[in-house]
């Protein structure tokens, strides 16, 4: 099954690493983690990619251009194309009624197959892979008296956020606008309309947006604990 990525932002909050290089190009013990990205969807079977490219595009393409187990295709999208208009874009490159679509800077270990199995079954437009929303702060619980009873350290919370992870139809199409957003007015339509599914994953997923984020992944990964590979 294709895989459109969308990896064609300038990733400001990172700058201390995408004046010279892509996001999507920031490593991961010593490998960008576009590339961890895409090795965990071959583990799946999946090997067709499609890469949205932007922001310094030309350096992932150097990067990739010699490689032979996949199959991938470049597509240049601009660098202020917002999510949707990126897809858009690949519209031409998506050669079936399904494809799968992913962030640059998402990692996870959802069983992506599992989420091809209940959009399959469920037969609506999107299917996103729902995580559970974590708190980035310590949360306590009191008594009567003021006491502290207990202490969690960033508790998941009983609700949950898109994840990404998506298996998509092609009729995602029919919904994009000029100038829409994707998570906003195309999916907000898409809700209104019973078109959206999602996945409960209450496994590992994490977004590299900070320096924190990317220290604390390479952690992972340096403990031999990066859940995300097979």
């Amino acid at each position: 099954m294709q895989v459109v990525i969308l990896c064609g932002g300038k990733g400001t909050r990172l700058s201390e690493y995408t004046q010279s290089i892509p996001k999507p190009m920031i490593e991961i013990g010593g490998k960008p983690i576009l590339r961890h990205l895409m090795e965990f969807y071959a583990n799946f079977g999946h090997k067709d990619f499609i890469l949205c490219l932007g922001y310094k595009g030309k350096k992932i393409i150097e990067y990739f251009k010699d490689t032979k187990d996949w199959n991938i295709e470049f597509v240049d999208t601009g660098e202020d194309a917002n999510k949707a208009e990126r897809l858009a874009k690949a519209k031409k490159k998506i050669k079936d009624d399904i494809f799968l679509l992913s962030y640059g800077d998402d990692l996870s270990d959802v069983d992506i197959n599992r989420v091809i199995e209940l959009h399959n079954k469920l037969d609506k437009i999107v299917t996103l892979t729902a995580v559970p929303l974590v708190s980035p702060f310590g949360i306590l619980e009191l008594n009567d008296d003021s006491e502290v009873t207990s202490f969690s350290e960033k508790p998941k919370l009983a609700h949950f956020m898109n994840g990404g992870f998506y298996a998509m139809k092609r009729g995602i199409f029919d919904y994009i606008k000029p100038g829409y957003d994707l998570e906003k007015e195309i999916f907000e339509e898409l809700v209104k309309l019973r078109q959206i599914a999602a996945f409960k994953h209450n496994g590992f997923w994490r977004s590299m947006n900070t320096l924190k984020d990317v220290v604390e992944l390479n952690e992972l990964y340096d403990k031999g604990n990066a859940p995300w590979i097979k």
